[in-house]
């Protein structure tokens, strides 16, 4: 796989989230949850050998106390940075089965799109498909895992998520708010609309995001509309060529006042996992609009 390749498949992998839309959820069993997919998931005891297959998934089990539970994990699950020492079983189009059945899990945790989820549970391995998408379905899913791990942490953990948001989210004066961002998350190019996760954390600043929600999450858009949107601030995580050798792009106010924040390493991953870190993505993004407060609008 290609170095772009690999830099963009998280936001890809974001995508297909989205493509794979919500299931209805039938009220939990006892003793268990029902999953994304409307399945219920009960275990005869709280789960010791955990394989994380998403990481958000792997985040959260780690914020809820359980991360000496895990035994594997996906290829993109790089924290906290004990779980890069655990065995790595591929992503969402090449998970290692065979690798994932000689760990022996008691559960396994996966995304809803995940190709392996029959596979794995026609072995006998218990798999609970879960995919945060937004600030709400982040405490659905801390709740979910709690129940199912029994960790009795998942109301502590929501309230200290929400604590930090709150402080975050009030880095800025009321001068800074109402600034225009176009935040692009991979060429072609791909944008975070008012409808995603990151169109969520960016209203929490009082930014307002020239990406309509009513055009998907995260749509592919004609480079001409940003053009016409002419943001004042543009934040991104691409590898796309200088934005000012675009048609059209020179003249931005974003691209001529030299308004543009990159978020790259470990910066992108916390901004692209609706996890228990997303508190350092509304931080990130205070700071780019605090660097370049409202100068240009």
């Amino acid at each position: 796989m290609s170095v772009l390749a690999r830099l963009l498949l998280p936001w890809l992998v974001v995508l297909l989230w989205i493509a794979s839309g919500a299931q209805a959820v039938a009220a939990p069993p006892e003793g268990g949850v029902v999953d994304d997919r409307g399945r219920p998931v009960r275990l005869d005891k709280p789960p010791q050998r955990i394989v994380s297959l998403l990481p958000s998934l792997t985040e959260t089990v780690c914020a809820l106390g359980a991360c000496d539970r895990l035994v594997a994990v996906d290829d993109y699950s790089n924290w906290p940075a004990s779980v890069r020492a655990l065995p790595h079983v591929g992503g969402l189009e090449d998970t290692q089965v065979e690798a994932i059945v000689a760990l022996r899990p008691d559960l396994v945790l996966a995304a809803g799109s995940s190709r392996t989820i029959g596979r794995l549970e026609s072995l006998g391995i218990p798999v609970a498909a879960l995919e945060p998408r937004r600030l709400d379905d982040l405490r659905r899913v801390i709740g979910q895992l709690d129940a199912l791990l029994a960790t009795s942490r998942g109301d502590a953990l929501w309230a200290r998520i929400q604590r930090e948001l709150t402080d975050a989210s009030q880095r800025l004066g009321p001068a800074q708010n109402g600034q225009r961002v176009y935040f692009e998350v991979g060429s072609g190019p791909y944008a975070a609309s008012e409808a995603s996760f990151v169109g969520e954390l960016l209203a929490r600043l009082g930014a307002v995001n020239v990406v309509a929600g009513h055009l998907g999450p995260f749509p592919r858009l004609n480079p001409e509309f940003v053009v016409r949107a002419d943001p004042q601030v543009i934040m991104h995580s691409s590898h796309a060529e200088p934005f000012a050798t675009r048609p059209g792009w020179a003249g931005i106010r974003a691209v001529r006042d030299k308004r543009i924040c990159r978020f790259v390493g470990a910066d992108a991953d916390v901004l692209v996992r609706p996890g228990p870190r997303v508190a350092q993505g509304v931080r990130l993004m205070a700071d780019c609009l605090q660097q370049h407060g409202r100068s240009g609008g």
